[in-house]
């Protein structure tokens, strides 16, 4: 190889390199900046992430057509505009809005037109970044490019991490993305695609210079001062993701208005509890208020760090000053699994998020908050004499049945459930972990006894009923159908994936591992950005260590490969998540990533033997991709069985890969 040849593949890498980091960078960018303008996305969590396989499989098998990339950066810029533009948040009322909202009115389009027009724009987006990164793909050998594509990846997870952890406002992502687009592109491009850059660039200028606006790592949060006709004074509140969330109450001001804050004191009796636990603390209303009913330690735990600081802003009481108060920015279920504190009061003090952990799982900040076994946790950390509330706008009685049947499976007896104000779906419900520990003036009844507790392995409190919602199936055949109609439009042939149908099938079930690890993780060590971050990273370097060490594999016979992945998953499916949780730190984080991490070695040692061996790389990678789209439709299955329930489908889907090579393997023997 001459000279000349050396700094062509050396340049070829880097520059796939830096179209993997920009594809991923984008990806992460859209899901938390859409989700923060659209709130739609709140509920149809892997929204974004499947119109992006889409689009970077089609992209893949179109790279011996003509150049996308400059189309992609101006559909990009159009869709941030319309995005800005045409938002779907919460048209506020200041005059009738309740805290934790009632019925709302949207601002925008309709979900049924709204849905479909992002699925497209992301699909059409990634479409032209996946070409660029296919066609810097085939210029190199498969596995080595592979190896750089997951470098790519992995410098994209980091990166978008760090302006999360610091949190940056969009303007930053923007700078980043235009860079990365317009280092790729042509230098005859670059003139030509300057304006709808700058376009993209004002937008998130605007944005992020917006008074009362802060970008923490989980939302879009913006505050407001209403006037309270009840309160008789100014409050001042604070939507995330453009929905109302929270407002600050002094403590003395909770005495008339947001009189639910008091209620669990109240019960408690006429000594007040020395030791609390707030969790959910936010801005810390919760918190002052327990100082001024007597309480003499106070741990306050929040997820988002942005909130407390702006309850140490704002906060006419100053709690988080309060030398009795101990700030931890954590989840509210890792606090309590790895605290040995006892308490005389525990509250989770509307937890209720708002949003999801990430674009691949149905998993919600506050998920593992209100399973049977999150309640046990806080009981086993109450004192003797101890009381437990929780309080929110529940939205429907079945879900207040819910909660008290949960209490019901922990303590052995029901909570006290009030409905102060006017909402008889806003509820606190307080109980002593002995009978008869408070009294209760109000009375409950239960509507519906047939409602079942959330469990660790089932998380969905909001869900009445295992089962994928109607609505939620007419989504998935909006995006099949957008999804055939994009192969038509872009003369993208199927027929090109066919002879990598097990790999289609490996993506499919590789999605729904990557979808296991992110929960798994979340349960044991916090539902938050950190984990998440980590997780996806963790899953990135054990592949790219696979590929790396697949050089020096021979992999002639693929079965044995398959029984050990079989054999692989078993752990994941047997050992109850009780047990990992009574492990230490450490050790929980050993035995955590060998049952999450040795399948995705195991299954990424056979992608990258196929790779190798396939005649098209790009056509392979394409039918993995298309795979991962059906994988990500899949995962709403957990839905009607729960999590534990999609490690059973990862072992049929790759049964089905094994299935499909033979009968490849044989078709070409003949």
């Amino acid at each position: 190889m001459n000279g000349t040849d050396t700094t062509s593949r050396r340049r070829t890498r880097w520059l796939l390199v830096l179209a993997s980091g920009l594809v991923l960078f984008v990806e992460l960018s859209l899901i938390r900046w859409a989700g923060a303008n659209v709130v739609y996305l709140s509920y149809f969590t892997n929204f974004i992430l499947l119109g992006s396989f889409l689009g970077i499989g089609l992209g893949f098998l179109v790279v011996d057509k003509k150049p996308l990339l400059m189309i992609g950066a101006f559909l990009l810029a159009l869709f941030v505009v319309l995005i800005h533009v045409f938002p779907v948040e919460v048209q506020r009322d200041y005059s009738s809005i309740l805290f934790f909202g009632q019925t709302l009115t949207l601002t925008g389009f309709p979900v049924w037109l709204t849905l479909p027009t992002i699925f497209m724009f992301v699909a059409a987006i990634f479409a032209c970044l996946g070409q660029t990164v296919g066609q810097l793909f085939r210029r190199l050998p498969s596995l080595e490019a592979y190896r750089f594509d997951l470098i790519g990846s992995m410098c994209g997870i980091v990166l978008f991490s760090f302006v999360s952890f610091a949190g940056l406002p969009p303007i930053a992502w923007g700078a980043v993305v235009v860079a990365g687009f317009l280092i790729l592109m042509p230098r005859s491009q670059r003139r030509i695609v300057a304006l709808p850059m700058l376009a993209l660039i004002v937008v998130l200028a605007f944005e992020s210079v917006q008074p009362m606006t802060w970008w923490s790592a989980y939302y879009k949060v913006t505050s407001h001062n209403q006037y309270q006709p009840n309160a008789r004074t100014m409050i001042r509140s604070f939507d995330v993701n453009g929905i109302p969330h929270q407002e600050i109450l002094s403590a003395a001001l909770t005495k008339k208005y947001s009189t639910f804050y008091r209620i669990p004191f109240a019960r408690y009796g006429a000594t007040a509890p020395k030791d609390v636990l707030v969790v959910g603390a936010g801005t810390g209303t919760d918190v002052a208020v327990a100082l001024a009913s007597g309480a003499e330690r106070v741990d306050a735990v929040e997820i988002d760090a942005t909130l407390a600081k702006l309850g140490r802003r704002f906060n006419p009481d100053k709690p988080y000053d309060d030398p009795r108060v101990h700030l931890h920015i954590t989840d509210g279920r890792a606090f309590l699994e790895q605290t040995k504190e006892q308490y005389d009061m525990i509250v989770f003090a509307l937890p209720d998020s708002l949003t999801i952990v990430s674009g691949q799982s149905s998993l919600r900040l506050e998920s593992y908050m209100f399973t049977q076994q999150a309640f046990a946790a806080a009981a086993r950390h109450l004192k003797p004499n101890g009381v437990f509330a929780l309080y929110n706008f529940y939205r429907a009685p079945w879900l207040i049945d819910r909660l008290n049947a949960t209490v019901i499976a922990v303590f052995g007896h029901g909570a006290c459930i009030e409905n102060p104000g006017d909402d008889p779906n806003f509820a606190v419900l307080t109980v002593g972990s002995v009978v008869g520990r408070i009294s209760c003036p109000a009375s409950w009844t239960t509507a519906d006894t047939t409602i079942k507790p959330a469990t660790d392995r089932y998380p969905f409190l909001y869900l009445q009923r295992p089962g994928i919602p109607s609505f939620y199936l007419v989504t998935i055949l909006t995006i099949l159908g957008i999804a055939a109609l994009a192969f038509r439009a872009t003369g993208a042939r199927l027929a090109r994936i066919r002879p990598y149908l097990d790999l289609f099938w490996m993506g499919a079930a590789f999605l729904l591992l990557e979808t296991m690890n992110i929960v798994h993780f979340a349960l044991l060590f916090g539902t938050t950005w950190f984990v998440n971050a980590l997780v996806f990273a963790g899953i990135l370097l054990i592949v790219f260590l696979t590929v790396t060490l697949r050089r020096k594999l021979h992999i002639t016979r693929y079965w044995p490969w398959y029984l050990a992945l079989f054999a692989s998953l078993l752990p994941a499916l047997l050992v109850p998540d009780a047990w990992l949780l009574r492990l230490d730190g450490v050790m929980r984080a050993v035995v955590a990533i060998a049952i999450s991490f040795v399948p995705v070695m195991l299954a990424n040692c056979i992608f990258a033997a196929r790779l190798n061996e396939s005649e098209s790389s790009t056509d392979a990678f394409a039918a993995n991709l298309i795979g991962s789209l059906v994988g990500g439709l899949l995962e709403y299955i957990s839905l009607m069985v729960g999590y534990n329930g999609l490690i059973i489908a990862v072992g049929v889907l790759y049964a089905i890969a094994l299935l499909t090579l033979r009968r490849r393997i044989m078709i070409v023997a003949k």
